[in-house]
């Protein structure tokens, strides 16, 4: 399958007049072709307006229109086959096994969305029958529905390629909505990108749906990134992503003369507590644990388990014992991209020169800087040094994490009060631990979005009840999540209608329930 290195606005290959730059091969080096053209404010301009002229379309599609066109979009990502899979390995170096993996819960991201927007409780219709007769005043007939707000902007991670990139949640969720997506191509994968976009736009002419509902830009620079923030017709904006590179979009997005949202998902240390009967109990088991989740896709989960709690004692030493044995025969592999790897390696020196810690463990094979390649390090040191030192309690994204010891309860429940959001937070005991451990519970629901009791974060479940995101700074609102069915409110709004005669409302509030959704009418959930 041909790749172009052109942006595609609207199904159109489009050239741009400024520079190229190109995807390299983590593993090897080696230049990959074609070379990709860098968007600018012109390209930006141009999908933003037959964004916004395709808008209409979407909205006003029917519910089975869209739901088709998410299951078309499933079935020609699966087409691609092979060539996917290829371009998407040689631009991230990910084992083909996750590719496959990662490409299989793409599509079943798209049904499940499909599903979700068919069976329509989802837009929270509700009802509220006029009362013409009632005293002292009349009562209106009142209804509100959810709406689908606008254009809006995607910029896809760079370690989940098909699932959090080009067509991943963020994508497929604004469709289901009813809006019109321009995505910023991952400049570290954009071949994939490409390939991904040619499935969307298969996926529109197959049901009929302006080719304006979607567009890819490529490029890498901060200027690209601006102008998609900032344009008067984007109405808001999925990122995922490192906490700098958000934070300063997230700023745009509100000193624009019309601030927008911005639901930025970026990244926490996801603290693990190791409570006393969890310790007795299994102390070797949760450690090896530990150590393949902070080595899984070589730590390159915005889950990953950075900072590990536990009390001073025997059994804590058996724990930091047993992780040191698995970290040690962790051979090390490419991350996704040169950049990130450096930044790894930088942030692991810094972590390294820090007074009082130490290194407990680290893999025994040598890391290839050629390869881009991570080694696994496990660090210890005490919960206080860690508290003294702010970088220490800031993402370092790759397979590193940080054993810290502390006196007993009374220390745990104090750093856990001082944290700052978190994507999720991980407790390991037993249920009398859970009962002497309350306030660890009360405070962490204050604290994170997800909390896992006796397993770990990462390995996200794609499922209705799923929240990921978290307080600031893991994410920019905690109400809201990037995975899972609940992603799709960021893309909607609430409009109330009243006194409209029944064949001029939204399907979802007829009186008819053409989907035979759950509807909240005259406060009664009914069919």
């Amino acid at each position: 399958m041909t790749l172009h290195g052109k942006h595609l606005i609207s199904g159109k290959l489009v050239e741009s007049s400024g520079a190229f730059f190109s995807a390299q091969n983590p593993s090897t080096g080696e230049t990959l072709q074609p070379a990709f053209h860098e968007g600018g404010e012109p390209e930006v301009d141009a999908a933003l307006k037959v964004a916004d002229s395709a808008f209409d379309a979407l909205r006003s599609a029917s519910v089975e229109t869209r739901a088709r066109l998410l299951e078309v979009l499933a079935d020609k990502i699966m087409a691609l086959g092979d060539d996917l899979l290829n371009r998407a390995h040689a631009e991230t170096a990910l084992p083909m096994a996750r590719l496959q993996g990662e490409r299989g819960r793409a599509i079943g991201q798209c049904k499940l969305f499909a599903n979700l927007i068919r069976e329509g409780s989802w837009a929270l219709p509700c009802i509220d029958h006029a009362i013409p007769d009632r005293q002292p005043l009349p009562k209106p007939d009142v209804r509100r529905v959810m709406q689908p707000i606008g254009p809006v902007v995607v910029f896809g991670a760079s370690n989940f390629p098909f699932a959090i990139g080009a067509v991943g949640t963020d994508t497929v969720c604004a469709l289901a909505a009813g809006c019109s997506v321009v995505v910023k191509g991952h400049p570290a994968h954009p071949g994939t990108c490409e390939l991904l976009a040619g499935a969307v736009f298969a996926a529109l002419d197959e049901v009929g749906l302006p080719s304006g509902c979607f567009s890819l830009v490529h490029g890498h620079s901060n200027e690209l990134g601006a102008a998609l923030v900032t344009h008067p017709l984007t109405q808001a904006v999925a990122f995922t992503g490192s906490l700098k590179g958000g934070r300063a979009l997230f700023d745009l997005a509100c000193r624009r003369p019309v601030p927008i949202p911005f639901y930025g998902e970026m990244g926490s240390v996801n603290p693990v507590f190791l409570l006393p009967g969890a310790l007795s109990q299994r102390a070797s088991q949760i450690a090896e644990n530990y150590v393949g989740s902070v080595t899984m896709g070589v730590g390159q989960f915005c889950t990953n388990p950075a900072v590990v709690i536990g009390a001073k004692g025997a059994n804590l030493e058996t724990f930091v014992q047993s992780a040191a044995d698995a970290a040690a025969k962790w051979a090390p592999s490419t991350m996704l991209h040169a950049g990130i790897c450096k930044a790894y390696d930088d942030g692991t020196k810094s972590i390294s020169s820090t007074p009082g810690l130490s290194v407990a463990a680290k893999s025994l094979a040598e890391a290839s800087p050629a390869a881009s390649q991570a080694a696994c390090i496990i660090y210890r040191t005490e919960l206080d040094n860690l508290q003294s030192h702010d970088h220490l309690q800031h993402e370092v994204f790759g397979p590193c994490s940080i054993v810290a010891t502390c006196s007993g309860k009374e220390e745990m429940l104090n750093f856990a009060s001082q944290l700052q959001g978190q994507l999720t937070a991980t407790i390991h005991g037993t249920e009398e631990d859970l009962k002497e451990y309350a306030d660890l519970v009360r405070i962490l629901e204050r604290k994170v979005g997800r909390i896992i009791f006796n397993g770990f974060p990462t390995g996200i479940e794609v499922c209705p009840s799923m929240h990921h995101g978290g307080p600031y700074p893991a994410a920019t609102h905690s109400f809201f999540t990037s995975i899972g069915t609940g992603s799709i409110y960021r893309f909607v709004r609430p409009v109330c209608y009243q006194g409209f005669p029944d064949s001029e409302l939204p399907e979802a509030i007829r009186e008819t329930n053409p989907s035979g959704s759950i509807r909240n009418i005259d406060g009664q959930l009914t069919r």
